[in-house]
């Protein structure tokens, strides 16, 4: 982004220098020190020449301080030379002044280089440089409303014009930069944490399909109790890490995967039961309040799953809706016969209150002998 910027100033740099030259030959008649003029235009190309081939390298080096600063000073001196090498009286009159467009090049440099206040501040040097030539260029008018050693009121109202553009265009040139350079970080950051995520998530991928299998297998056939415990124990702890994005994210599921995870922790340590957690990568955005009314309702479900219905195996798994999610709580327990069995309190108050005051949706499937399913559904 830098380097295509970079070539863009150095464009307009070597267009501003050519017409400057081409202006000095033009009114070449009407110097006084031409031997200066020349100089001041050489010193110009010299610095036009440098920063060109500085581009072919690293562009941070166009934008180092000598650069930059010998840039400034030089169009400084073009500008205080103005009214110094035409013959006087030369304000204002048909001639063009000695740097015409090439200090232009310096602001930009030094706004792009340094930012806007610098930027700024170097345009409104170079405006003052421009108003102290054109100051000594004047001869006094007597008995005239002078504002600044003979400059007349429309005059004086024309150099500051120039000045205030010049500090407008260094302002403009580093706050258009910044704002560039701060996109391009973030972007830089996002592929880099999007890279990340994908290492990660193949990773997982490679892992659940031998590591995390293995271990499960340890677990179910395991005669030590001990031992089981153990590889389930570092199966979570596996899964906790895989699965999760600097620690307290599942990587495209945000929030709710990680609350879901909480609650099925809490349940294996409590039930000494598994629990498996299903949570896709394209869930729609939900709010706190949200989040925490699934987990809730979800942790229940469990707690429901192993104090009633002694499952020793569930699975937890969401999945987006139109216009909502939809998480499922599916165990392999005694079940139960819908309607001999009334609500009690954690059917009635900690799942079914809790999702339907947010406009969502409860069900329950189940019959004795072949497990119970709870299905939450919420609006995004």
């Amino acid at each position: 982004m830098e380097h295509g910027l970079l070539r863009g100033l150095a464009v307009f740099r070597w267009a501003a220098w050519i017409w400057m030259a081409t202006v000095l030959a033009l009114a070449r008649r009407a110097l006084d020190r031409p031997a200066v003029a020349v100089a001041l235009v050489a010193a110009a190309l010299v610095v036009t020449v440098v920063a060109t081939l500085r581009l072919r390298g690293d562009p941070r080096r166009v934008m180092a301080a000598p650069l930059v600063g010998t840039e400034v000073v030089v169009a400084l001196g073009l500008q205080l030379a103005d009214g110094w090498v035409y013959r006087a009286p030369h304000v204002f009159q048909p001639e063009q002044p000695l740097g015409v467009g090439w200090p232009t090049a310096a602001i930009l440099s030094a706004g792009v280089a340094f930012g806007p206040w610098i930027g700024i501040g170097t345009g409104v040097l170079l405006g003052l440089g421009r108003a102290v030539s054109s100051t000594l260029a004047v001869e006094p008018v007597v008995g005239s409303a002078a504002f600044v050693a003979g400059l007349t009121p429309a005059q004086t109202l024309s150099l500051v014009t120039t000045t205030v553009l010049y500090a407008f265009a260094g302002g403009v040139a580093g706050y258009a930069v910044q704002l560039l350079r701060d996109a391009e970080a973030r972007a830089v950051t996002a592929e880099r944490s999007l890279g990340e995520a994908q290492a990660r998530e193949s990773l997982a991928r490679r892992l659940h399909d031998g590591v995390l299998q293995t271990l499960a297998l340890v677990e179910r056939r395991a005669d030590d109790p001990a031992l089981a415990r153990l590889a389930r124990d570092q199966e979570r702890d596996l899964r906790a890490y895989l699965f999760a994005a600097g620690g307290d994210r599942v990587i495209g599921a945000g929030a709710l995967g990680d609350a879901l995870r909480e609650a099925a922790a809490r349940f294996e340590t409590a039930f000494d039961a598994r629990v498996d957690v299903l949570v896709p990568d394209d869930l729609p955005d939900l709010d706190a309040a949200k989040v925490e009314a699934l987990a809730g309702a979800a942790g229940e479900a469990l707690t429901n799953a192993g104090k009633h219905a002694d499952a020793t195996r569930v699975v937890v798994s969401v999945e987006p809706t139109d216009g909502g999610v939809a998480v499922s709580i599916l165990d392999d327990g005694d079940g139960f016969d819908l309607t001999a069995t009334p609500e009690g309190v954690g059917r009635s108050r900690s799942i079914r209150a809790r999702i339907e005051e947010l406009g969502g949706e409860v069900a329950w499937i189940s019959r004795p002998g072949h497990g119970c399913e709870v299905r939450l559904s919420l609006p995004a």
